[in-house]
């Protein structure tokens, strides 16, 4: 139950917040957090860099979607910003007067951070349910997990759980084989570089 002494919160308090933190607003409460960590950020770019290619861009995929890093999404009276968020090409708004995006995504990624793990999924996720988000995954970078989920009769059902080195292929980027390895950043250093052919 809300408290009703407490102010809700509008766009305007999220100019307020210091430059090295996110703001959302998620039920009516500001809601500010650190800059995610290298492990967290790098996690996001290497998704970021295995999809993105083959959904934007049609290369080794079929193209037709629109990801973006970080976009500030409003959901109802909710302002979120998800890790990284995916919409079908013909579904997303291209101009708008506002900066926030006002279509919810087809897709959303939460990279989960100690400090963000209880926001994501217990408070988030049924927001992005409310508002018909397809299809939502989960990386917890520090245990080398992913968890995809797909919204079916407005509930989340477990598309899979995937670990470590897991190669996966999960809704709705299953036209890819994505290589879990790839977005951790330990498991990374520790590759030899690959070297070209000549």
């Amino acid at each position: 139950m809300a408290d009703p002494a407490r102010k809700e919160a509008t766009y305007e308090d999220l100019f307020d917040i210091p430059e090295n933190m996110t703001g959302e607003i998620v039920d009516g409460e500001l809601i500010v957090t650190p800059r995610p960590s290298r492990k967290h950020t790098s996690a996001a770019s290497a998704l970021g860099f295995e999809i993105g290619p083959a959904y934007q861009f049609g290369r080794g995929g079929p193209g037709g979607w629109i990801i973006i890093l970080e976009p500030e999404i409003a959901l109802g009276g909710n302002i979120l910003v998800p890790d990284l968020a995916g919409w079908k090409q013909e579904r997303f708004p291209e101009t708008e007067e506002t900066n926030w995006i006002s279509v919810a995504p087809d897709w959303v990624c939460e990279i989960l951070s100690p400090s963000t793990l209880r926001l994501d999924k217990i408070k988030k996720m049924p927001i992005y349910a409310q508002h018909g988000v397809s299809y939502f995954w989960v990386i917890d970078p520090t245990s080398r997990t992913l968890d995809g989920y797909r919204l079916e009769s407005g509930r989340w059902m477990v598309l899979g759980a995937f670990i470590q080195n897991d190669k996966v292929r999960a809704e709705p980027f299953q036209e890819i084989e994505l290589d879990l390895g790839n977005l951790w950043l330990a498991e990374r250093r520790s590759q030899p570089p690959e070297r070209s052919q000549t």
